[in-house]
């Protein structure tokens, strides 16, 4: 599938609405710093922060036309290195392996629409900027217009996504399908769903919209769960967690981050992320 700046439906606005507040400060000792440890680690001008992400995921990551990775967290990341003085090294990851990535220590963080609900306790993990939901998508011609609807026809989701987790989540659902396949991607997801392989597929709504505007596929109105998106680190690495959302704070003050989501207007990413505009 060509990569390139999805056009999401207006409809959509609604749904991925503002955080506002972006939920709890990061907990910190009573003299106002995390206390170190071995898990912790504080990055100095000069180091590099390496961020893992999905590179079939636009808008929030992804290949462009040019060959360059590109994408909104990826410049938010950007943003936040520039900030501190790092090199940002952009590090497409095999989704499934995110969890080996970060225990390596080959990337610093998983940055890319990564869901924080059903994981808050597997990360550490940075206040959420962004609401979002998991749905199902159909063929365009397709007379599926329930979950119901579903009972006996083949389902396609992502392996290791938050979709496949909130699935997991609702047996009764997944006892209605004929067979739940996991699958790399979602592009290969899609093609299987276009090619009549398979009657649906479970994904992000934040990305669902770059299929949707092909008319080849459709949503479903009824969500299967809602989440939100946050920065992931490894669990314990509250120092460097404290850096970046520090940073993060100061772009959400000043208004970058506003301006970054502007960039990215006609994918409907909101203009204004943290902010409780």
């Amino acid at each position: 599938m060509k990569k390139k700046l999805v056009v999401l439906l207006a409809a959509a606005v609604a749904v991925m609405t503002v955080i506002t507040g972006c939920g709890n400060k990061a907990t910190t000792s009573d003299n106002g710093s995390t206390p170190k440890t071995a898990a912790n680690e504080e990055k100095a001008k000069g180091d590099t922060f390496t961020v893992g992400f999905d590179a079939e995921y636009p808008p929030y990551g992804y290949m462009d036309d040019n060959g360059e990775y590109v994408g909104f967290d990826l410049d938010l990341a950007q943003e936040v290195c520039d900030r501190n003085g790092w090199e940002l090294v952009k590090k497409p990851i095999d989704w499934d392996s995110k969890d080996m990535e970060l225990e390596s220590g080959s990337i610093d963080c998983i940055w890319n629409g990564f869901t924080m609900t059903g994981r808050e306790d597997d990360y550490t993990w940075s206040e959420p900027y962004l609401d979002n939901a998991q749905i199902f998508l159909v063929s365009a011609d397709s007379d599926i217009t329930t979950q119901e609807d579903l009972s006996g026809k083949n389902v396609d989701v992502q392996a290791g996504s938050a979709a496949l987790a909130a699935l997991k989540d609702q047996e009764g659902l997944v006892k209605l399908f004929a067979n739940l396949t996991e699958v790399p991607d979602y592009n290969t997801a899609v093609m299987e769903l276009e090619s009549g392989a398979v009657d649906a597929v479970a994904i992000d709504r934040a990305i669902s919209y770059g299929y949707i505007k092909d008319g080849k596929v459709k949503a479903l109105q009824a969500e299967i769960s809602k989440e939100q998106y946050a920065i992931g680190f490894k669990l314990g690495n509250t120092e460097l967690r404290d850096q970046v959302q520090k940073t993060m704070d100061e772009m959400i003050k000043d208004g970058t981050v506003d301006k970054i989501a502007a960039n990215y207007e006609e994918d409907h990413i909101p203009e204004s992320l943290c902010t409780g505009k």
